[in-house]
Formats: structure tokens, C-alpha cells, sequence
């Protein structure tokens, strides 16, 4: 087992610990590890004697080297994890790679082996992945990942079983990519998820024991605030179309009523569709290039596959449109924009995953 995870370093961001800090730290060692580097983010000073416990704790397992970085104040997990993957891409010239874990022995020592050990046989990371089925698993973690899951798989197309888990491990190639990721306390996570799949880096799950400590009671994790944060990340993605739909929802309106009631039905509502799209399309492909998906390709690259894109969406709109009021006899009524508000929406899903993977997917800001 030494030899598997010997050129790993443990990266163990620690808030305000108990005395599980010291077990864990004496468990990491005897599974091998020999380079743990705990990083206090600002606990608070009765929380430094299970810091010092640690560090005393590594000093009698021969060869194993302790390093502990201390942050001033509380600036949270993400900060303290970039805090990590700094200092080990500064002072680990020889270290093949890091992995993170809790603090309060959430991920046993042998599992973090295990992923240590095959981030170094497949050579791209790896994380930990706990079964939310088992009945000792708490609802809202149960609820809060298995959404998470379903939004990254429907919206990112990432497949993930389990979103925040705290176990992972990453070779030194993935390290700057991690450091670049936005974010602070635990959306960093999620962003460092998002950020890895924008530039093609692959993980790979294994199965964990599943280990909740007093029902999770002790987690630093604010549902409501946290999960806003993490969210947000996600909805940034959906931010730049939901505007867009916004608008080209708001010109089809005006064009349509501006139109006259002469006109053919068909060629009004085409007219009116394709006006709209003209004006909110340009908002969508310069929102998302820079902004959503950071394409570094060219202008004209991206522009040709969006606007290609977009005119086959802008037929299948219109199309959809015309056959739902004809069907339901709400020519001319205020109906069409609600008819065309429900097939935009579904066509939105389709959309995003063809820019995501196709229109802007060729170059992403490193």
C-alpha cells in the first residue's frame, strides 16, 4: 500500500476541529501517506490543540512529513483547499499528485488510499462516491445530492453520483485548472467540477463507506446559504439564455401585434419568429462566448455554428408554434407567446448541451 500512495500528498482543510483531527491525521499515516499538509482556515484558538495533537501525533511514525498553514480568519473550504494546491505546486517538485479528505474522519483511511492509489494507476482524478440510498443517510443530504446529480447530468452533461463529496484526488496536471476555479467556500467545489469539465479533464467515481458523524451535525455546510452559492454556479449557465428568452419572447410580441392581421397566419408568425430571434441572438452568442462558455476559438468559428444552430432552432420554433395555435385555435390571441414560451423551453435543453458541446466546446479559456 506504501509504495501506492507514497508520491501523494494529503491536503486536509481543517475549521475549527475536534479531536477526530488528530485520529484522522494518525490514520492517514498508517495508511501509508507519508506528506500531510493540514491547512487551519481561522479556527478558533481553543481549536489549535488538536492541530498541535496532529502534528505531534505524525512525529512518531518515522519518515512522515507534517506541514500545517494557517489562515488569519475564516475564509473557507475553497480558499483553504487553493491554499493547499498552492503551497504542494510550490514546495512538491517530486509529489505525483494530492488528495483531499475531511476532517473529522468522514472518508476512512483506507478508501483515501484507495483513491490516491488509482488517480496514480489511471492518471486523472478521482473521487470518492458514498451510497445515499442506506437509511442512515440524512434526508437533506440525501434530497441535496441526488438533485445536484440530476441538474449536472440534465443541464452540464456530467455524469456524478455524488456532487459534494470531499474525497478527491488530482494529479499535479489538474492543479492549476483547480487553482483558477472561481469561488471561496464550498461552491469552489462545484466550480472546480465545472471548470475541470470545460477544459476536457476526466474523473472517475469509486465506491466509499458511507460515514456520517453524529447525523452530519457537525458540518460546517449552511443548507440554504451554501446551496444558493452552489446554484449559482449552475445557473450562471442558464442565466445568459433565460435573458435571451426574455427578450426574443418580448420583440416576438411587438413584431406580432405590429404585423398586419391581413397577413397569412404562417408567414406572420414566421416573420415575427425570426425577427425576434435576430435581435436576442446576438445578446445569447457574444453572453455566451465570453461570459458563459469563455470560448477562446474566433468570432467567426463560434458565430458560424451558433447562428447554424440557431437557424435550424429558429425553424423548429416557428414550426412548433404555428402547429400548436392552429391546433388549438389561438391564432391571434395573446396564447402564442405562452405556445411559444413552452416549445422554446423545451428546445432550450437541446440547445445548450449542442453549444455547450459543439458550437463552443472547442476552445475554452485556460
Amino acid at each position: 500500500m506504501e509504495r501506492s500512495v507514497s508520491g501523494t500528498t494529503v491536503i486536509l482543510p481543517s475549521y475549527d476541529p475536534g479531536d477526530k483531527l488528530p485520529e484522522v491525521a494518525a490514520g492517514l499515516a498508517g495508511a501509508g501517506f507519508n506528506d500531510i499538509v493540514i491547512i487551519d482556515d481561522g479556527s478558533r484558538e481553543e481549536c489549535q490543540r488538536f492541530f498541535n495533537q496532529a502534528e505531534e501525533m505524525l512525529l512518531t511514525y518515522p519518515g512522515v512529513r507534517c506541514t500545517i498553514l494557517h489562515h488569519d480568519v475564516n475564509r473557507g473550504k475553497g480558499r483553504a483547499l487553493k491554499t493547499g494546491f498552492e503551497y504542494f505546486m510550490q514546495n512538491r517538485p517530486n509529489q505525483t499528485g494530492v488528495v483531499t479528505a475531511d476532517d473529522d474522519g468522514q472518508h476512512s483511511p483506507a478508501d483515501i488510499a484507495r483513491a490516491a492509489a488509482e488517480m496514480q494507476r489511471c492518471g486523472h482524478a478521482v473521487f470518492g462516491a458514498r451510497d445515499f440510498s442506506l437509511p442512515e443517510v440524512p434526508p437533506k443530504s440525501r434530497f441535496g445530492n441526488k438533485m445536484t446529480s440530476f441538474v449536472f447530468r440534465a443541464l452540464c452533461g456530467i455524469r456524478i453520483t455524488d456532487t459534494q463529496t470531499g474525497l478527491r484526488a488530482f494529479p499535479r496536471e489538474c492543479l492549476p485548472t483547480l487553482c483558477r476555479a472561481a469561488g471561496e467556500r464550498f461552491e469552489y467545489e462545484t466550480n472546480a467540477l465545472l471548470e475541470m469539465h470545460r477544459e476536457g479533464q476526466k474523473f472517475t467515481e469509486i465506491p466509499i463507506e458511507t460515514i456520517y458523524i453524529n447525523n452530519n451535525g457537525e458540518t460546517h455546510f449552511h443548507p440554504l446559504r451554501d446551496s444558493v452559492k452552489i446554484y449559482a454556479v449552475i445557473l450562471k449557465f442558464l442565466l445568459s439564455s433565460c435573458v435571451a428568452s426574455l427578450i426574443d419572447m418580448a420583440a416576438f410580441t411587438v413584431i406580432n401585434l405590429c404585423l398586419p392581421l391581413s397577413m397569412e397566419e404562417k408567414l406572420r408568425v414566421f416573420a415575427a419568429t425570426f425577427g425576434a430571434r435576430a435581435i436576442s441572438s446576438l445578446v445569447n452568442y457574444f453572453v455566451n462566448r465570453n461570459r458563459v462558455f469563455k470560448s477562446t476559438e474566433s468570432v467567426p468559428g463560434t458565430m458560424a455554428r451558433y447562428y447554424l444552430l440557431c437557424v435550424v432552432q429558429t425553424c423548429v420554433s416557428g414550426a412548433g408554434v404555428w402547429s400548436l395555435s392552429a391546433l388549438f385555435s389561438a391564432q391571434h390571441t395573446g396564447w402564442e407567446t405562452l405556445i411559444k414560451a413552452a416549445v422554446d423551453t423545451l428546445l432550450f435543453f437541446v440547445s445548450f448541451g449542442i453549444q455547450r458541446d459543439w458550437v463552443f466546446g472547442k476552445g475554452s479559456k485556460k
